[in-house]
């Protein structure tokens, strides 16, 4: 018998079934697109109907991978071609956005049966957003019409949630911008939005995306003024938005200023040179004292680093805040700047744990380097103070607001006896 192994037969020839799921399905949207748009026809014009039959067709079709054609045939009739024109040689959707009425009530209509759609297939949500993008960088390929609509619908969007202003970085494409189209399509989108929802929550949702101090970019870069956009908007009948986007504005400006402040305030700079700077900004970008005594408080407490030790804390506080006292003693001229300043400090030594106890002496450092008055620190301790550790600092307060009683009463005796 032989040591060697027999070799197995091998079979030749032979077919292999390849099992259902490694196959890979070719993608291929037009069978998916007839199946749409014939159902949506027979729906006719009843939006409730086209409603019911895009709910129970997500059973029956892929709406995950035909995502991007599903949202085209709801917008445009049909699939679009980059540029947004539509392909000729299909028979598109006569219910679909832009077919229908340009109003609002129409496009609230809409905004309901994309709603339910998504609420209904949570997946659709991403997929939608990326259309919304997409359409508005097609914006130049629609008719005026089409435009109008897409903005209505847009803003109701928007003002519901069901999408995220990202979107909106869209507008920003320098070709749309250059033409003029940016800013149009936004004044029709702001006003349907507005028409929902009030300013506080166009700004919120403005925030949210780092989008509030970026709408001055709608505008081709030589046109890019708040005086530019203040007026066009203004001219448009937004003014409400007009003027949140010029407080955005002075906000970045007054930041750009505090962290100027800083590197001054870093490099060792004279404190001549520093008023006298702060005095050029603030005429200039037109902010008040009192602004500007708490952006320099801001300033001059970011300009060091705070020990962690409270024991120690209150003795470099001392020492760094009596260096900056005459900068701070140049933009308290007024008794309104002066209170300004002490909510400041309250707030900041409530913020900052290891400053509750430093409160005292840093109001009394700056009662004698004449910064705070008697009358600004009366007034804050009987009535102007905040809530924030209202307690822990009146009580801290209470000896020296006492002290500062009776020095005025012994002033206005001799006062009188003088008399």
């Amino acid at each position: 018998m032989s040591n060697q192994r027999q070799q197995k037969p091998t079979l030749t020839g032979q077919r292999f079934k390849t099992r259902k799921r490694d196959e890979k399905e070719r993608f291929d949207p037009s069978q998916f697109q007839e199946s749409i748009v014939q159902g949506l026809n027979q729906s006719g014009s009843d939006l409730e109907a086209v409603a019911k039959f895009l709910d129970a067709s997500g059973a029956k079709l892929d709406y995950r991978r035909y995502a991007e054609t599903l949202f085209d045939i709801l917008v445009a009739g049909g699939m679009l071609a980059p540029g947004g024109t539509l392909s000729e040689d299909v028979i598109c959707a006569e219910c679909c956005v832009f077919k229908a009425q340009e109003d609002m009530e129409t496009m609230q209509a809409y905004a309901q049966v994309f709603n339910k759609l998504i609420r209904r297939y949570k997946y659709l949500e991403k997929g939608f957003e990326e259309e919304i993008k997409k359409l508005l960088l097609f914006l130049k390929g629609f008719t005026e019409s089409d435009r109008n609509k897409l903005a209505m619908l847009t803003g109701i969007l928007l003002a519901n949630g069901n999408i995220s202003a990202s979107i909106l970085s869209s507008l920003f494409n320098e070709n749309l911008v250059k033409e003029g189209v940016s800013a149009s399509f936004a004044v029709k989108l702001f006003k349907s939005w507005l028409s929902e929802k009030d300013i506080n929550s166009v700004s919120g949702s403005l925030r949210k995306v780092g989008m509030d101090s970026r709408l001055v970019e709608l505008f081709p870069a030589n046109k890019r003024s708040s005086e530019h956009f203040s007026k066009y908007f203004n001219d448009a009948g937004l003014k409400e938005l007009s003027d949140f986007a010029k407080n955005q504005q002075s906000i970045g400006a007054r930041k750009e200023l505090q962290k100027e402040i800083e590197d001054q305030m870093s490099r060792g700079d004279a404190l001549k040179d520093i008023i006298a700077y702060t005095r050029e900004e603030m005429k200039k970008s037109n902010i008040s004292e009192q602004t500007m005594v708490g952006l320099i408080w801001s300033s001059v407490m970011s300009s060091v680093e705070w020990n962690k030790k409270e024991e120690l804390v209150a003795e470099q506080a001392i020492k760094h805040l009596k260096q900056y006292s005459p900068l701070l003693k140049a933009f308290t001229s007024q008794g309104f700047s002066e209170l300004t300043l002490l909510l400041k400090i309250q707030e900041y030594c409530y913020d900052n744990i290891h400053f509750m106890k430093a409160f005292q002496k840093i109001i009394v450092l700056l009662y004698k380097a004449d910064v705070l008055s008697e009358e600004a620190i009366l007034k804050w301790y009987n009535d102007a103070h905040l809530s924030k550790g209202k307690s822990v600092f009146l009580e801290q307060m209470k000896s020296f607001v006492e002290w500062l009683k009776n020095a005025e009463e012994e002033s206005e005796s001799e006062e009188e006896e003088a008399d």
